[in-house]
Parts: structure tokens; C-alpha cells; sequence
């Protein structure tokens, strides 16, 4: 086995390369000079250093002299186009760096590099080499031999490949290494010009060759073949041996071959230095000077090449690794953008490519994808395009057609890609683009990773869009989408209309920012030991809620046209009630008249508190102060209640009502509780009223499907509260949960001192409202307003519950406690949320912070169990196959379309999934119901 290793590096053939792999987006200096050849070139050259470690080294140039093939044939090469301005100036550029990085150059008139790294290998392999040609010209195919191989850089998602005799001889279908030779004579070679015979290509070409052996075995047998290809064959023998001649790499090259010479030697470290911020590679100026001394950019393991087309991660698609920072995507002291940043960004818009890039793709550990559509609603979004991004500075984007049945036919191609149980798949706000999937019959499988998601865990209360984040943590600014489409409103267009140049950057942008986004997040993540968080609960709760938005609920809509004229009967008679009482008429809708009638009319508060426009202050918050002592007020309280049913529900929900299904479908959204809860838009089915009797009223109008279906509801009992005797570990609330006694009787015979016989329904009312309000931090002075007693009596109640509960003080301050020393609280599943308030020397802002210490581990503990129970039972659905289906999440609540076969296996299965989902050391309850809406199953 050769001991040394020689890279022969054909430098015309990498820098047209590089210059056209930046054509679309160059590199420019401050200057103005396209440094993008000589960036992309000086990048492939260091991965061949840090990979593999050559023991020796060249690069090779051609000249502008004319070489013995032009003297034969005037037309070699004279189709080509002129050379582009921008690598003439390049390739001084490129001389000067391979000087400054002492390596030698090779070049001889009257021969192309070709012959010269011919020449060089042939007499490198007698030495005890082995061989390299480092180009993607595949004429070199003729010069492989044992221990001399054709290294061909990556390109389109395929990597470095490394072919030896066994890999040529497959890729032309031939027998014989010189036979190379006889194939580009036969076909010719539209790029070198060169006319092989005119109507033979490959197919023909190894035919002949199996047959007759060479071109001079063809042509002596020539009247051998019939019709017009024989015709063709024996006009082309001039030709055919002239392409041949033409074809032929000159492995005699008058060159001296001197291994001295050729020593891979230490860089030149000023002059290299020097010319790097000439050219203004800054991060790449450190890259390589941490690999002169010996740093972290040699501190990598390295192989010598296989000659095989097995996949290597660390190869970029298209020649070498470029981008900077590649491995650990760090934010630029300056903010860049889409013009100043190196990518590589594709447009796969033919089968070929999208075969490329699949192929690649089924290689890989992870990669993210994003895809872009026509409507933000993923139920309605027909898809226009997927990218692809699976290392930082590159992606692919795939164009789909309109048409519905092509547009599946291309996604179907994708189907191992999206179905592998091995490969995670990353998106930004993954829900939305597994829906959209969906729509057209592709399910992602397989391990699954959201950056929204990933934010929200890591900083809660924070925002999570991905422009935010990139910002944020890339100090990069995306190109907006509305300088694609327009700015929001009527005439805003959509992906659809936008040329698919243009869609191929934005999109391929999103999905490589989202790619480098994962892996600096993903550090948080696990330096918060928060992976289970998101593994087994954020992200297999996307798929879980996507179904469920896809699935919908059936609406009555007579009821809800029946409970309008209700609500505006009822309207009208409050508002007189107001007016009656008032002793005049107002806008009851108006703040402001409200305000005048209130406080200046009326005079129900001489201090009554305004807003910075100067005037009164009516907002919710504030009437409630006031509605114990005036009636006006409880009367406003109900027009207001009663107008916002009519307006955000009875009126909408129709309006919401989907054309195609008949069905109504809420969007969940899973980043914006901080305390981990989730919340519903369009419509938000989290604020439905169930207190008042008109508010319940609406869930009659939440039906099942079909008459084979009914609604059940599961409901959680007192989650909350047995979380907190769970967490105290209060023997005595322990033990009424343990023993089915209600908490809220056994609370009041405590505090008010009397037997459970004894409790009356007012005491009773009276701790209900401390038990949830101590979680909450409820203070005297707040339940006093809530409970309409004196602030002394709100006092002693509380004061009385912590004697009779000092388990429940003692875990309180012990939260409090923790908070303080570490800003934050957790919940049973490592779910945070930060109180930087919590040391504040304001007091208000101390408090707030403190009440949430209490509160959040309990509420996002809530939020935690809720979640997992869903994630389980949608799991047991999905592998019994049933019927039924889980439509809804509203707090504490699972509501399902439940098949009438079903139910009796229903009940049973969800109240135990959900009791069980995390084990407490408190008995878990849940209350289930069966009804033709949801206002009876509830």
C-alpha cells in the first residue's frame, strides 16, 4: 500500500465551479471586486486539506497558449463562450493564494492541465503514490489506474465521490479503462468541441464498443452495419479518430516530476493573512490561521477517500464546504441579509434534480424543511413549494403545480423521505406544515423537531416567529414576505403569483435560517435539561392537534340563528334596564358617554380613576369594583356579556363554518400561554362562558356528526387543586382526594372549626373561592372583593387556612424561595417560566412575580398532564383504528365525536389514560359525560 498521498487539483475546471455556483447571488467586496470563485475555490481547497491530509499537493492551470490540439483542429473549444470577466480576475486571485498558502502550481505551454496532472499521476504512481485528480472533468476517467483515482467534487446533494477502476468501468458501461477514450470519440464532446460521430451516443456508443472492442475495431468492420447509423459510422471515420486523438489526455508531458516539490508545507501566514482581509474573509481568515497553528479546524477526524459514492455529511453539495461557520452557525457582528450573506440556494424543478436530491436527503440524520403555500390557513393552503435545507448556506426548493393531481404526484416521490423513522425532520412551526401535508396525503413520520416550539420551552414569554429569532440569534434579517406579495389587506397576492426565482430564495432561506436556528437551540434545550419537554410532549402534541384541527366539530346552525334573536331581545331589554335606571339615554357601547353618566352623572365614585386621553376609565376590571354597591353596573356587566356572546360567538361561529367540510375548525396555538396551556383562534373556544346561563347555552350548538354519534366530554376534576395537595403533600387535603370527600367541605370544616355535617353551602362557597384563589395568591383584600365581606374577615379566613393546611404555607414559601434563587419555576415536566421580577424592589412588580412563583408550577403541571393525556389517547385511537374521534380541548376538557359503538370502550380507556398520564401521589378524577351537544355532555 502507497504511504504517500498526492492531490493533483484541476484549478480551471474548480474555479468555473465556484464562480458559477454563486452566479445568482456573488460575493462581493466593499470594493466592489466578485471575490465568489475565488471564496468558493479557497473553501474547497482548505476541505481537501482538513479531510485528507494529502501528504503532497498541486494545482495545475492551463495557459492561454494554443496546445497541440488547436493546432490540429482550429475548432477545438471554439464553441465556448468568452471567459467571464469576473474569473479572469479571479484566477490571479486564486495564484496569489495558493502562493501565499505554499503550494506548488503547475502549468506548461502548449498543454492543458489535463495532460499536465496526467502526466504528474502516471509518474507519481510508479513512486509509491496514490493518486488524486481532484476535478469534475470526467475525460479523467481514461487516467485511472490502481493506485490513481478520479476524486469528483459534490455536487447536487450527491457527495465527494472517489472513483477507481470498478466505479469507471460501471459509470461508462465499458470493459476496459481505455476505452474511456474510445467513448468520447464515438459520442464527442459538446463542451470541448469536439464532434465524435454525429447521431452516436452513449447507448449506441457502448454498444459498439462491446461489440467491436475500440474505434479502430468499429471502423475496420464498418460494413458490418446496416441502415442509416452505418451510413453515419462510415462518414464519420475521419472523425471519429480525429475526436479520439482529441480526447486523449498527453501523459508525456515535458514536466519534471519532483516530490520535493510537491510537499504539503507549512502557509506563509502573513502574506496569507494579509491577502484574506484583502479580500475581506474575516471568518475565514480565522479558519484558516487556527488550522495553521494546529487549532480546532485540524482538531478533526479524518479518513482517507473511499472509492465508492457513500454519502459524507461533511461535503456541501456543489464543491467542498463554503459557507463560514458552517458547523456551528454563530450571529456576525453586523447584521447581514439575503445580499450579503454566502448561500448556495437550488431550484429543483425536474425529475432529475428532485431524484438528486432525494437520494441525498434519504442520507441524512435531520434536515428541515418548510413549505410555502397559498393561504396561511393550512385547512384552505393549496401547496406551491417545499425547501429543503440540511446544513447551513444551502437548500433546495421543490415548485409544485395548481394542478391538484400533479402536485401530489411530484410530493409522492418525497414519500421515504417524510416517512423515515430514522431522519428528524425540522420546521418552524411544524403544525402548520405537517396540515398542510396532510392535505395532500402525506404523513410525516419519524422523529420530529419544531424551532417554534424549541423558543417557546427555552423563553416562554418571549416571541417566536422565526424573523424574530434569526435576529435574535443569527443577527440576520430575512427577506419579508411582503416584498414578495404585499402588505396585508385585499390586494395582498399570494405564493402563487410570485416568479419561482424569487420563491426559490425566500424559501430556501426560511428553511436554511430555520436549520441553523435548530442547532443553537437545541444547545439551550439541553443545557436546560428540557429535552423530554419537547421530545415526548411540545412536539408529538403537534401531530395530535393537527388532526384535531383537520377533523373540525359539526355546528347547529338554526340554533345559534335561534339563540341571536334571543341574545338581541335580551340586549334590548338590558339596555333599557340602563336607560331606566340611568334616568337618561347613551350609548351604553361608548367608554366615553358610559364614563360621563358614571362618574359625573351618577357620581358613583368622586375619585374615579381616567386614562391618559383624560377620560374615566370603564374597563371590566374597574365596574367589578362597583358592582356590589350599584345596580347600574351589574346591568352594564350583563349588556356587555350579553353583546360580546351575540358578536364573538352566536354571530361568527356561522361565519366560520368551512365550505367544503361543513365543519368548524378551530387553530390551536401552542407558544403563547407561558404557563404551557393552549390556546384556540378563529374561533377561541377557550373563552366561551360557562358561567352565565346564556354562555353555556352555546356549546348546544357543538354537535356530532352524524346520528351513529354523540359528544362525549371528559373533564379533568379539580386538576389544579390536587396538584397542590400532590406538591405539598398536605395530609389532610391528601387524604380527602384519597378518600372521594370533596376538598371544598372538608376546606371549610377546617377553617370555620365545624363538623363536615355541619358545613352550610355559604361556608362551603366561601372556601371554594380561598382554595382557588390561595392558588393564585389570592390576598384579604381580593378575596374580600370576590366574596363581598369585610377585609378583616378575608383575613382570617386566609389566616385560619394556612394553620389548618401549614403544608400548603410551607410549599409556597418554598417556591417563593426557589424562585428567588434561581429567577425561575418549573413544572412537573421541566416546563419553565422566568420571574426576573421576583427581586425587584418595587413591591407591585415583586408580588406579581411572587404569585406567579406559586402559581405557574401548578397551572403548567395542569397544562403538562393534559397534554400527555391527549398525546396517549390519540395514540390508543390511531392503533384500535376506531370510530370516534378527539375534537376539542378547551382547559381541563377532552371533547369527542364518539362513535355509539364506542362509548362504553370510550369512557373507560380516556378516564384512564388521563388519571394515569403523569402518576401523582394524589388520587386523579375526571368527570365524563355523554349528550347530543356539548352542553349536555358536559
Amino acid at each position: 500500500m502507497p504511504s504517500k498521498k498526492l492531490f493533483l487539483l484541476d484549478a480551471m475546471a474548480l474555479i468555473y465551479r465556484a464562480h458559477f455556483a454563486f452566479i445568482k447571488n456573488p460575493r462581493i467586496t466593499s470594493t466592489g471586486v466578485n471575490t465568489s470563485a475565488l471564496f468558493g475555490f479557497t473553501n474547497t481547497l482548505l476541505e481537501v486539506l482538513r479531510k485528507e491530509k494529502p501528504s503532497h499537493i498541486a494545482v495545475c492551470f492551463d495557459t492561454k497558449a494554443p496546445t497541440f490540439r488547436h493546432v490540429e483542429f482550429k475548432e477545438y473549444k471554439a464553441n465556448r463562450e468568452a471567459q467571464p470577466e469576473d474569473i479572469t480576475v479571479a484566477i490571479p486571485q486564486v495564484k496569489r493564494l495558493i502562493k501565499a498558502m505554499n503550494i506548488p502550481m503547475l502549468e506548461l505551454d502548449g498543454y492543458e492541465a489535463d495532460d499536465v496532472i496526467g502526466t504528474i499521476a502516471k509518474k507519481a504512481a510508479k513512486h509509491d503514490f496514490e493518486v488524486y485528480m481532484y476535478t469534475p472533468d470526467k475525460d479523467y476517467g481514461q487516467l485511472v489506474e490502481e493506485h490513481i483515482f478520479l476524486y469528483k467534487p459534490a455536487f447536487m446533494g450527491n457527495a465527494i465521490e472517489v472513483q477507481g477502476i470498478p466505479e469507471i468501468l460501471e459509470k461508462w458501461d465499458i470493459e476496459r479503462i481505455d476505452q474511456v477514450i474510445d467513448m468520447l470519440g464515438l459520442m464527442g464532446d459538446a463542451v470541448d468541441n469536439i464532434p465524435g460521430i454525429p447521431g452516436v451516443g452513449k447507448k449506441t456508443a457502448v454498444k459498439y464498443l462491446k461489440e467491436y472492442g475500440s474505434i479502430e475495431g468499429l471502423l475496420e468492420r464498418a460494413d458490418e452495419i446496416k441502415g442509416k447509423i452505418g451510413e453515419k459510422v462510415r462518414a464519420g471515420k475521419e472523425s471519429a479518430l480525429l475526436s479520439k486523438r482529441l480526447a486523449t489526455i498527453d501523459i508525456n508531458v515535458p514536466i519534471e516530476f519532483d516530490e520535493e516539490d510537491l510537499k504539503n508545507c507549512p502557509y506563509n501566514v502573513d502574506e496569507l493573512g494579509e491577502f484574506l482581509d484583502e479580500m475581506e474573509f474575516r471568518t475565514l481568515k480565522r479558519r484558516v490561521l487556527a488550522s495553521a497553528e494546529g487549532g480546532s479546524d485540524d482538531a478533526v477526524a479524518t479518513k482517507s477517500p473511499t472509492k465508492s459514492k457513500a454519502k459524507d455529511e461533511s461535503q456541501m453539495s456543489l464543491f467542498g464546504s463554503y459557507s463560514e461557520d458552517i458547523e456551528t452557525p454563530a450571529a456576525p457582528s453586523e447584521q447581514e441579509n439575503i445580499t450579503t450573506k454566502m448561500h448556495m440556494y437550488s431550484c429543483m424543478d425536474t425529475p432529475e434534480k428532485r431524484a438528486d436530491l432525494i437520494k441525498y436527503l434519504s442520507h441524512q440524520k435531520e434536515f428541515c424543511f418548510d413549505t410555502e403555500t397559498t393561504d396561511l390557513d393550512a385547512f384552505d393552503a393549496e401547496l406551491v413549494g417545499i425547501a429543503f435545507a440540511y446544513r447551513a448556506g444551502e437548500a433546495y426548493y421543490v415548485p409544485f403545480p395548481a394542478d391538484q393531481v400533479e402536485a401530489k404526484t411530484i410530493l409522492e416521490e418525497f414519500r421515504s423521505v417524510f416517512e423515515s423513522e430514522t431522519c428528524l425532520k425540522i420546521a418552524h412551526n411544524l403544525k402548520y406544515d405537517i396540515s398542510v401535508l396532510m392535505n395532500y396525503g402525506m404523513e410525516v413520520k419519524g422523529p420530529q423537531y419544531d424551532t417554534m416550539l424549541a423558543h417557546y420551552i427555552i423563553e416562554p414569554e418571549q416571541r417566536h416567529g422565526m424573523d424574530f429569532l434569526s435576529e435574535l440569534y443569527l443577527n440576520y434579517k430575512p427577506v419579508s414576505i411582503e416584498t414578495l406579495i404585499g402588505k396585508k389587506g385585499k390586494n395582498q397576492g399570494n405564493m402563487r403569483d410570485v416568479p419561482v426565482e424569487e420563491v426559490t430564495e425566500y424559501a430556501s432561506e426560511d428553511a436554511d435560517i430555520t436549520f441553523q436556528l435548530k442547532q443553537l437551540l437545541d444547545v439551550d434545550v439541553k443545557k436546560n435539561e428540557q429535552e423530554k419537554l419537547l421530545a415526548e410532549l411540545e412536539v408529538p402534541l403537534v401531530k395530535v392537534l393537527s388532526d384535531m384541527e383537520m377533523e373540525g366539530i359539526k355546528v347547529d346552525v338554526p340554533a345559534l340563528e335561534s339563540l341571536s334573536k334571543e341574545l338581541q331581545a335580551d340586549i334590548l331589554t338590558a339596555q333599557n334596564n340602563i336607560f331606566e335606571t340611568a334616568g337618561m339615554e347613551f350609548n351604553v357601547g361608548s367608554p366615553k358617554q358610559l364614563g360621563e353618566v358614571l362618574f359625573d352623572v351618577m357620581k358613583i365614585d368622586d375619585k374615579a380613576k381616567k386614562t391618559k386621553s383624560g377620560q374615566y376609565a370603564t374597563g371590566e376590571d374597574i365596574l367589578l369594583k362597583y358592582e356590589a354597591e350599584h345596580d347600574i353596573v351589574k346591568q352594564i356587566l350583563d349588556f356587555r356579556e350579553l353583546s360580546k356572546l351575540k358578536s364573538t360567538y352566536v354571530d361568527a361561529l356561522p361565519l366560520l363554518i368551512n365550505k367544503r367540510t361543513g365543519r368548524i375548525h378551530t387553530s390551536y396555538n401552542q407558544a403563547v400561554a407561558a404557563t404551557g396551556r393552549l390556546s384556540s383562534t378563529n374561533p377561541n373556544l377557550q373563552n366561551i362562558p360557562i358561567r352565565t346561563e346564556r354562555g353555556r347555552e352555546i356549546r348546544k350548538a357543538f354537535v356530532p356528526r352524524d346520528e351513529n354519534h354523540v359528544i362525549l366530554s371528559a373533564d379533568y376534576s379539580q386538576i389544579e387543586l390536587r396538584i397542590m395537595a400532590a406538591f405539598s403533600e398536605d395530609a389532610s387535603m391528601v387524604e380527602a382526594f384519597n378518600n372521594d370527600v370533596d376538598i371544598h367541605s372538608t376546606t371549610a370544616s377546617k377553617v370555620f372549626e365545624v363538623d363536615l355535617s355541619d358545613v352550610t353551602s355559604d361556608m362551603r362557597r366561601k372556601a371554594k373561592m380561598v382554595n382557588f384563589g390561595i392558588i393564585y395568591g389570592i390576598s384579604a383584600f381580593g378575596l374580600a372583593q370576590r366574596l363581598g365581606i369585610s377585609r378583616t374577615e378575608a383575613k382570617d379566613i386566609i389566616d385560619n387556612y394556612f394553620e389548618q393546611f401549614p403544608r400548603v404555607k410551607a410549599y409556597m414559601d418554598e417556591c417563593i424561595n426557589k424562585a428567588r434563587e434561581n429567577e425561575y419555576v418549573e413544572t412537573i415536566m421541566g416546563r419553565r417560566r422566568y420571574l426576573r421580577d421576583i427581586n425587584s424592589r418595587n413591591q407591585t412588580n415583586r408580588g406579581f412575580a411572587e404569585r406567579n412563583a406559586i402559581n405557574a408550577p401548578i397551572q403548567g403541571s395542569a397544562a403538562d398532564m393534559i397534554k400527555l393525556a391527549m398525546i396517549n389517547i390519540h395514540n390508543w385511537m390511531k392503533k384500535e383504528n376506531l370510530k370516534s374521534k378527539m375534537l376539542l380541548q378547551v382547559h381541563d376538557e377532552l371533547i369527542f365525536d364518539a362513535h355509539k359503538d364506542e362509548v362504553e370502550l370510550l369512557k373507560t380507556k380516556v378516564h384512564e389514560l388521563m388519571v394515569n398520564a403523569i402518576p401523582l401521589k394524589v388520587k386523579l378524577d375526571t368527570g365524563l359525560g355523554i349528550g347530543q351537544n356539548w352542553l349536555e355532555a358536559h
